[in-house]
């Protein structure tokens, strides 16, 4: 006889969609020429993520397929587990935002704040990290 976990584990293998599966996989969309995108992923992965990294010479069309606003956009865009991931947000806010799953398209970081995961050197700016809604809707998820 089956354990419940045990069958909950094979219906995962047959029934969620692969992203489901890759849990933690984050793809990240930057432009050929932007270092500060290659140092953020290196960020990520040494905080536990999987990083795909992909090279595009149209990141506009990436954040607008992906319903980002001028205000929100940064240098990359990534999603991980469904969520839109877009500029310099810290590992920490990433892993709670898997960990809590609220009801928003994705966090965000404006811009490119000296100090931030990717941009780090000697001056250091405060800079908030930004949950938003589909509709438009902004709320501070994190202040740095």
């Amino acid at each position: 006889m089956l354990h419940a976990y045990k069958l909950a584990a094979l219906l995962a293998l047959f029934v969620l969609p692969a992203a489901a599966l890759a849990a933690g996989e984050i793809v990240m969309h930057k432009d050929p020429y932007c270092g500060c995108c290659s140092a953020w992923a290196e960020h990520m992965r040494s905080h536990g993520f999987a990083v795909k990294e992909v090279v595009t010479n149209d990141i506009a069309s990436v954040k607008l397929a992906h319903g980002l606003s001028r205000e929100l956009a940064s240098c990359h865009t990534a999603v991980v587990d469904g969520y839109i991931i877009e500029g310099h947000v810290p590992a920490k806010d990433v892993k709670r935002l898997l960990a809590e799953r609220p009801d928003v398209a994705g966090l965000a970081v404006p811009g490119m704040p000296m100090g931030s995961p990717g941009m780090e050197g000697p001056v250091r700016q405060p800079y908030n990290v930004i949950a938003f809604i589909k509709d438009g809707k902004l709320k501070v998820f994190n202040r740095h």
